[in-house]
């Protein structure tokens, strides 16, 4: 009897803890979704001979690229932890450091016009 009072709650932990070990195996997924403004195709689109981790690392790039501009921050691709510290296997970091520099200048290179330019002087 007492061992049925206990199987339910042991199921569900074990359960939990594999879901856990699945996605923490998976170091990087898929690209995030495009953000408002993106123009599949255009100045945002990784080049043709990128592999996939090199995609990644490009719009993780100009994910950045946009926060620094965002909060006025100077442009400066070592600043950031995701360039710096990629999740991404050991042996993948140079491609993944590549397309996410690559990104990041297209981003700060892309322009005023679209909103996408340097960040203002600051004011000190």
């Amino acid at each position: 009897m007492k061992l049925t009072r206990f199987t339910a709650p042991a199921l569900a932990i074990a359960m939990l803890t594999t879901t856990g070990i699945v996605f923490a195996q998976q170091p990087y997924g898929p690209p995030p979704p495009p953000r408002e403004g993106y123009e599949h195709g255009g100045w945002d689109a990784p080049p043709q001979e990128f592999r996939e981790i090199a995609r990644r690392g490009f719009h993780d790039g100009i994910e950045g690229a946009h926060r620094d501009m965002e909060n006025h921050r100077r442009p400066n691709v070592n600043n950031r932890d995701e360039f710096r510290h990629p999740n991404v296997p050991r042996e993948a970091r140079h491609e993944y450091r590549d397309g996410f520099r690559r990104g990041y200048d297209a981003a700060f290179n892309h322009g005023p016009d679209r909103g996408y330019g340097p960040p203002p002087p600051r004011p000190y």
